[in-house]
């Protein structure tokens, strides 16, 4: 399948707490939420006027057994900005308050 343009894709493991750098998450640990779901992003890219696109069957690469699914979102900044813009949305819906500037 050819990539579309103009979307970049969010994977569920570059938000994810729980995994380390090497294992997929691409923001910092603080900003990111413990096991975050495809609703969750999806629902969070929303809020956030990227136009997401949910495709629940795909594999992560680094993890291909694991089906996490992934999101297409408009490509309308860097994507270690939107996944924080992402996970700092969830974090706010699941009432965690979004973390201290130190």
């Amino acid at each position: 399948m050819m990539k579309d343009k103009g979307k970049l894709v969010i994977w569920p493991a570059y938000i994810d707490q729980t995994r380390s750098r090497s294992n997929g998450r691409i923001i910092s640990r603080k900003n990111a939420v413990k096991e975050p779901h495809l609703n969750e992003i999806k629902d969070a890219a929303k809020k956030l006027g990227l136009n997401p696109e949910v495709e629940p069957e795909k594999a992560y690469p680094k993890s291909w057994w694991e089906v996490s699914g992934r999101v297409l979102v408009d490509d309308k900044a860097p994507k270690s900005v939107i996944s924080k813009q992402i996970a700092l949305e969830i974090r706010k819906k699941r009432g965690k308050g979004v973390p201290a500037k130190t």
